[in-house]
C-alpha cells in the first residue's frame, strides 16, 4: 500500500488525464478521482470490493480510500483528480460525507440521466483545462462542484427513500449541518456530543439519533475522521512536530491520536509524513 502524492500543473488542485496507466498497484492520496469508462474490460478495486464498469459507467473514489487499477485498456477510460480540500471547505459536502464515500459507481444503466450529466461535465472540464483562458481554475472548480451537487443530491435522494421521507425533512438536515460546520470549527477543541447537541438546540440523545441518520456515522467517528484530516494537513508543514500536530488537531494524547490516524489511513503519523518527503 503506497501514498501517492499528487503534483498538481498549472491548474491549483484539478488534473485531467487523457491516458491513465492501464494497472497500477494499491495506493491512496488526498485528491478525488472521477473516472469516465469508455471501453469494456475495466476493473477496479475500491477497499475490499471489485468494480467491473461498464462503458458510460463512472468509478468515484474519494481522498484517501485505498484503492487499485486492475486493468484499464489503452484508451479505455479519463479521468479528473481533485484536491480534497475542495470537499473539506464546504460543510455540505463534509455534512454529506458519510453517504458520498459510500458511492462508488454511478451506471450508466441504472442512472443514465445522472451517468451522463457527469460526463458532459467531465468533458467540460477537460475542455476547460485545454483552453487556457481567463478564470480558468475558477471555470474548473465550479464544474467540479456541479458534479460534487449532482452527487450529493443523488445519494441523498436515495437516504431520503430508504429511511422514508416522515424520517428526514429539511430542518432535520439544517440541524445537522449546522452542528458539522460548528464541528469543523471549533474540532481542535476538547468538545462534546452534549455541547454540540446544545449548540444547534436538541437534546443530547436526540441528537445523537439524528447525527447518525443523517451522516451515516456516530459523532465520535465524525469528530475523529475531522481531526484526522486537520492532523494530515498539519503534517505537511515540517517545521511543526508529530506531537505539535495531534494536539493542534485536537487530540488530548497522542496514543489515541496515532491509533485513529493509522485506522483512518493505514499508516503511523511518522509513515505519513516520511511518504511527504
Amino acid at each position: 500500500m503506497e501514498k501517492e502524492i499528487i503534483k498538481y500543473p498549472d491548474i491549483h488542485d484539478v488534473i485531467f488525464a487523457e491516458h491513465p496507466p492501464t494497472r497500477f498497484p494499491s495506493h491512496w492520496h488526498n485528491a478525488a478521482e472521477f473516472t469516465l469508462i469508455l471501453k469494456e474490460g475495466c476493473k477496479y478495486k475500491i477497499g475490499d470490493t471489485i468494480y467491473k464498469p461498464k462503458p458510460g459507467d463512472i468509478i468515484l473514489i474519494w481522498p484517501h480510500e485505498l484503492h487499485e487499477i486492475l486493468n484499464a485498456p489503452q484508451g479505455s477510460s479519463i479521468f479528473v483528480q481533485f484536491s480534497s480540500r475542495l470537499i473539506e471547505n464546504n460543510s455540505d459536502l463534509v455534512s454529506a460525507s458519510g453517504f458520498l464515500n459510500n458511492c462508488h459507481l454511478i451506471s450508466s444503466k441504472k442512472e443514465p440521466e445522472l451517468a451522463d450529466s457527469i460526463t458532459e461535465t467531465i468533458y467540460k472540464i477537460r475542455d476547460t483545462l485545454k483552453s487556457k483562458q481567463y478564470f480558468t481554475e475558477t471555470t474548473a472548480k465550479i464544474l467540479i462542484y456541479e458534479m460534487l451537487l449532482k452527487i450529493g443530491n443523488h445519494v441523498m435522494q436515495e437516504h431520503r427513500e430508504q429511511i422514508g421521507d416522515s424520517k428526514f425533512s429539511d430542518k432535520s438536515w439544517n440541524y445537522i449541518k449546522n452542528a458539522c460546520s460548528f464541528i469543523a470549527d471549533h474540532s481542535a477543541e476538547d468538545i462534546s456530543q452534549a455541547e454540540v447537541a446544545s449548540i444547534v438546540g436538541l437534546s443530547s440523545y436526540y441528537f445523537s439519533k439524528l447525527f447518525n441518520e443523517y451522516t451515516n456515522m456516530t459523532f465520535p467517528t465524525y469528530l475523529s475522521m475531522v481531526r484526522v484530516q486537520n492532523a494530515i494537513n498539519l503534517l505537511e508543514d515540517s517545521s511543526l512536530s508529530i506531537t505539535e500536530c495531534a494536539f493542534a488537531a485536537g487530540f488530548q494524547s497522542t496514543t489515541t491520536f496515532n491509533k485513529l490516524f493509522r485506522e483512518m489511513t493505514g499508516y503511523s503519523p511518522r509513515e505519513y509524513r516520511k511518504r511527504l518527503q
